[in-house]
Formats: C-alpha cells, structure tokens, sequence
C-alpha cells in the first residue's frame, strides 16, 4: 500500500506563539515562512500539524479527483 504524503508550508510568522508551537513547527522541519516540507501522514504528524494548524497550509499529495 502507498504511502500518504502530506506537504506542509508555513505560512505565518512564529513570533509571539508559545514555546511549544515553535519546537512543533522546528520538529516539522519549518521555521521560517515560506519553508515547505513533505510528510508522510502517520498519527503523529497529523498531530503535529493540527497543534500548528493557524500557522501552516496543508496539501495532500498522490490524490485523485474524479476529473482525473
């Protein structure tokens, strides 16, 4: 079974967040804006993204819509 694949791109500031929110958004591998990286989507990271979920936009990859 393929894996799911989730790109995550921050896109506000961390500034005036709490600690905790920053080490998410380090431990997702962002930290400025801009920056994107891919995941897999496992429970944890999920987890991750929805702790940071105002600071960062979510893409699913690999997905097919009817059109395709």
């Amino acid at each position: 079974m393929a894996e799911k694949k989730i790109k995550v791109t921050q896109t506000r500031s961390q500034i005036g967040h709490i600690g905790r929110q920053k080490e998410t958004l380090k431990c997702l591998g962002l930290g400025k804006i801009g920056n994107t990286k891919i995941h897999v989507e496992t429970p944890s990271t999920c987890g991750m993204i929805k702790a940071v979920s105002h600071l960062v936009r979510i893409e699913r990859l690999g997905e097919k819509t009817n059109g395709e």
